[in-house]
């Protein structure tokens, strides 16, 4: 009886209760369905082991989506404990933990694989690149993100999710208040899945920097591609710095070190500052590529070329320098001099400016165009008012002395959420109706689409706006409950009305493509936006080559050129092609990974040598391999050509 109830969760509850069995549930209909179809081989063959870019990217976004569903959950499950006074539907444990695990899933495995895996996708066909520079990489960046995200998510019934916040502040996550295996989780998810965004961050600026179409120079590249480079650049830097904090942080939890304690030496708040170091440059890599996906629509739907592209490519240079100047301000009110918080006011204030270039470059680009509302313009004209609200809102809390007062605050969750809802969801949501005919041949329904973004964008006034003026009364963020004496009561009913109004928009959305995949036409062509970039000039669906010719490139919208002024972009004949082989290796080595976090999670010695050892094994059998690859057949490509209608 000892062994299990070392993995028992700790505060259960009728709730865990439930998710136990539906989890169990889930994954016995998932493996009855797939050996009933008999489909075991074709996803092996075709999606566990696949390098294919396209696919690799498909998987990043499926997964994150159905993060956006858990840490939806968890919203709404916070707004409906805060709705009334004196709500009893979560208790202050459980409430801690709701709202440590919606951060961390929204922020880590939802927002950060949905760009990743949109620049999968996009990035190579806009440059005209046949694959990344390191396909089997890219798939085990993925699958150690999936790995990580897994880890995560079983924590909820498996020994106890971490309470301490997204943030895990120590001495709070150390084990004198965080005695059980939650906070274990937190490093060990986040430290495998922080391994595969590095190992992104990597292969994506080589694919960036040495596999462009000739005649692709920086400054012809696409603003998606751009974002994508300055993204990567980030990563690169900032990652490391997660990765050590958290493992100090691990040694401080499971080993006796006091890096992070308030006695023996360590300072807990040299995990804030690393922390951030980290953490505000993140705010970056997932609001630059969300800023590239608009650049590309707007000038699409616009039918303009993209107005200051010189501007838009030094702001978001800017930026990137920037975000890592700017950290302190999330510590404005523990200590710091005048001086220190005088300097760090005026970064961040200064990274406004940038970022105001790129909304007069998107209103300009959009004067005097042909606009056509599509369901991707109306995110994209969404998220201007809205994202600016959230821009001057940052502004003020900027301002150092007056922080004071809105720290800690729903005030600063609203300000957050302005931000990350219509500065990340718009984007993924724009991108991924913009580029779904390219992923999947049909486009999704515009009317079901456009019911889904007005809900959305409503909702999330009526859910947020209300926070400002609450948090501008007093009411603490990360409070579970409050008396009726305190007023806040039909201002948080106001907001969770306006989360049950998103939870419709993304019922909504699950529907359009429910709907799509049975009624959409299949023949809507390889370019049924009339867009820009070259990635429209591939058939659909993309072939495993991408482009049959290398295309040769004379501007930033190669592909509007070549229908509008006649450029020829195929110029080659056609031969055979080479490519990469699938590969095991990836997702054998991902589930080691998870093993060995597991393993490390409940200090299961023997597990994390044995996966140990086996991770070695793997990079030993990989290094020993030899694998040249395939070679796709001439004919094997015209008849490919011929049959989608290859770009001419």
């Amino acid at each position: 009886m000892e062994f299990f109830d070392r993995f028992a969760v700790p505060h259960p509850s009728p709730l865990i209760y439930a998710s136990m069995v539906a989890i169990g549930l889930t994954l016995i209909a998932i493996v009855v369905g797939i050996t009933y179809f008999k489909k075991w081989g074709y996803l092996w063959r075709e999606w566990l082991t696949t390098v294919d870019h396209k696919r690799i990217g498909i998987m990043y976004m499926i997964s994150a989506l159905l993060m956006l569903f858990r840490g939806g959950a968890d919203a709404v499950m916070m707004r409906l404990q805060t709705a009334v006074p004196d709500n009893t539907f979560l208790d202050a444990q459980h409430y801690n933990e709701v709202f440590t695990t919606h951060g961390v899933v929204m922020i880590f495995f939802m927002a950060m694989a949905f760009v990743i895996g949109l620049m999968n996708f996009v990035v190579p066909l806009q440059i005209g690149a046949r694959d990344v520079a390191f396909p089997r990489l890219n798939a085990i960046s993925f699958w150690l993100y999936f790995a990580g995200a897994m880890l995560f998510n079983i924590s909820f019934v498996v020994g106890g999710s971490p309470d301490a916040g997204w943030t895990n502040y120590f001495p709070l996550a150390g084990t004198d208040y965080s005695e059980s295996v939650g906070v274990n989780y937190y490093m060990w998810s986040l430290q495998i899945s922080g391994i595969g965004t590095l190992m992104t961050g990597i292969n994506f600026i080589v694919t960036i920097l040495k596999m462009r179409a000739p005649g692709m120079k920086l400054m012809k590249m696409p603003m998606f591609t751009w974002s994508a480079l300055i993204t990567n650049v980030i990563i690169v830097f900032a990652f490391p710095v997660l990765t050590i904090a958290l493992l100090m942080g691990t040694f401080d939890r499971q080993f006796g070190t006091h890096f992070f304690a308030s006695t023996n030496g360590g300072m807990d708040m040299l995990w804030a500052n690393l922390f951030w170091v980290w953490g505000h440059p993140e705010v970056y890599i997932l609001i630059l590529p969300a800023f590239g996906i608009y650049s590309e629509i707007i000038s699409t739907f616009s039918q303009r070329n993209l107005y200051g592209y010189k501007s838009m490519v030094g702001s978001m240079v800017i930026i990137s320098f920037l975000s890592f100047l700017v950290w302190v301000h999330h510590f404005f009110t523990m200590g710091h001099g005048a001086m220190v918080n005088s300097i760090f006011s005026i970064t961040t204030m200064a990274i406004a400016v940038p970022t105001g270039i790129k909304i007069f470059n998107w209103l300009l680009t959009m004067w005097k165009g042909k606009i056509r509302f599509t369901v991707p313009m109306l995110y994209s004209l969404g998220f201007i008012p809205l994202f600016t609200i959230g821009g001057v809102t940052g502004v003020m809390l900027a301002i150092a002395s007056a922080d004071y007062q809105y720290h800690n605050t729903m005030f600063l969750v609203a300000h957050f959420h302005n931000v990350i809802i219509p500065g990340v969801v718009f984007a993924m949501l724009a991108g991924l109706t913009y580029w779904w005919p390219k992923m999947f041949g049909f486009m999704l329904n515009e009317r079901i689409g456009k019911w889904g973004f007005w809900f959305l964008s409503i909702g999330f006034c009526f859910a947020f706006f209300p926070m400002y003026i609450t948090g501008l009364d007093g009411q603490a963020r990360r409070m579970y409950t409050y008396s009726e004496a305190a007023g806040f009561g039909p201002l948080n009913l106001l907001s969770f009305f306006g989360a049950g109004l998103m939870a419709i928009a993304f019922v909504l959305i699950v529907y359009n493509v429910y709907y799509s995949f049975r009624n959409a036409p299949r023949n809507v062509g390889q370019d049924p936006w009339n867009a820009r970039s070259l990635e429209w000039a591939t058939p659909n669906p993309v072939p495993e080559y991408n482009f049959a010719v290398t295309p040769v490139v004379n501007s930033s919208e190669a592909f509007w050129d070549s229908k509008k002024n006649g450029h020829t972009l195929f110029k080659d004949k056609i031969t055979k092609i080479h490519m990469p082989n699938n590969s095991g290796l990836p997702i054998i080595m991902a589930g080691l990974f998870f093993i060995l976090g597991f393993s490390f999670v409940f200090s299961i010695w023997v597990g994390v040598i044995i996966a140990l050892l086996g991770i070695l094994g793997t990079m030993a059998y990989r290094s020993f391999e030899i694998d040249h690859g395939h070679y796709i057949p001439e004919e094997e490509i015209k008849e490919t050509e011929n049959k989608y209608g290859g770009a001419k």
